[in-house]
């Protein structure tokens, strides 16, 4: 008797354990998640050298959850963001991250903005099995090997550089290509990407030069790509250096094609550059976001643009803020999707049964368990009147 009641002792403390480790298991899933309230995080460059970027990614985005939250939330629960400024900095960016998930709790990231940011929080995403939706970044590594708590919404830097080279290389008929690109993680993964394309080409770049992030000191970069005679520049960077390097160049007599991926901040570089002489291309991963009614598969640019005059009427629309605004259908798609009983493995479940949602930007978006990037399309913009539009090539 004495041997059976100890033996019911230790079942009892078996079981007890395996109910607290359930009870831990959903508290983690619902973190962040309350009768009326879904609360999602965000660190990203709210001022600074990147703060246009930033700022226009998360009013892109608020601009569309007001408007849900008006419309009375997802399933009975209106979306909160909380939004860190981490200034384009990786520690600040991990301080923001860790305090979003262990003191603020929040349900999922958002919005991250940023090559050498976001690529830092992996340890921590893996860790919490915390969703991370919709980032402002086109890294690899971001997307291979495939994360299940990454959820890629625009096309890669290996896209978006692939389409290029293929446009200067057969349709421009040039072959003498440089790389310009940002001493980091996100520079590396575009000269990477650069690379790649060359190569299918029998084409190396005929120089490299580069630039410290947060610096305007290009200089150095742009005499190495001079002294090559390059016909076309591949630059990987931000709206500042950028502008500062085409500048340069213009002004010592080199008037390459300048090419730039769309994390340059296109609108913000047009302002920058002003009516400038140059032939300048810029690949998106949204269209133009100001488009004539008569284009009916943009139906959801025009959406766009008629939210963001009533949320944020001193915004003008741009590229950048689309591209929030877009992060933010999925986020709402997916969450609709999981239903009332939320947590956060349905919701990445509800993400991955989209099939070719129709979001009125002319690409249709899926994802599936195999693949986490929504959308595949590079939109050709070029620089005319002080002015990125849509370049048909």
């Amino acid at each position: 008797m004495k041997n059976c009641a100890i033996l019911l002792i230790l079942v009892g403390m078996v079981l007890a354990c395996g109910n607290a480790d359930q009870d831990t298991a959903h508290s983690s899933q619902s973190l962040g998640i309350t009768d009326d309230e879904i609360l999602v995080g965000s660190s990203l460059a709210l001022g600074g050298h990147a703060g246009y970027l930033g700022t226009q990614t998360l009013h892109g985005a608020l601009a569309y959850i007001k408007h849900i939250n008006e419309q009375g939330g997802i399933h009975g629960r209106r979306i909160n963001v909380i939004a860190y400024d981490d200034g384009y900095d990786p520690p600040r960016c991990v301080a923001n991250t860790q305090k979003l998930i262990i003191q603020d709790k929040v349900f999922s990231l958002f919005c991250y903005v940023g090559t050498p940011t976001t690529v830092k929080i992996l340890p921590l995403v893996e860790e919490a099995k915390i969703p991370v939706v919709g980032m402002f970044t086109g890294a690899n590594a971001l997307r291979e090997p495939l994360n299940r708590y990454l959820i890629n919404v625009r096309a890669s830097y290996y896209q978006e550089t692939g389409a290029a080279v293929k446009h200067l290389v057969e349709e421009l008929k040039i072959n003498r290509i440089a790389v310009f690109y940002q001493y980091d993680a996100y520079g590396f993964d575009g000269l990477k990407g650069a690379e790649i394309a060359l190569r299918a080409y029998g084409l190396v770049p005929v120089a490299t030069g580069t630039y410290i992030r947060g610096t305007l000191d290009v200089a150095d970069g742009l005499r190495r790509i001079m002294a090559e005679q390059a016909e076309a520049v591949v630059m990987i960077g931000t709206y500042e250096p950028c502008a500062e390097f085409i500048t340069l160049s213009k002004a010592m007599g080199f008037s390459p094609v300048f090419y730039n991926v769309s994390f340059v901040g296109a609108d913000e570089l047009a302002r920058l550059l002003g009516r400038i002489d140059a032939k300048i291309i810029v690949t998106q991963v949204v269209p133009p976001p100001e488009v004539s009614d008569s284009n009916q598969e943009l139906w959801g640019a025009r959406d766009y643009v008629a939210l963001l005059k009533r949320y944020y009427p001193a915004d003008q629309p741009n590229f950048v803020s689309l591209e929030g605004y877009i992060n933010a259908r999925v986020l709402v798609e997916g969450l609709q999707r999981a239903g009332r009983e939320l947590t956060r493995e349905t919701f990445i479940d509800a993400i991955e049964s989209i099939r070719n949602l129709d979001l009125g930007i002319a690409n249709l978006m899926s994802f599936s368990p195999k693949n986490h990037q929504g959308l595949e399309r590079v939109y050709f913009t070029h620089l005319q009147d002080g002015k990125f539009i849509w370049l048909n090539h």
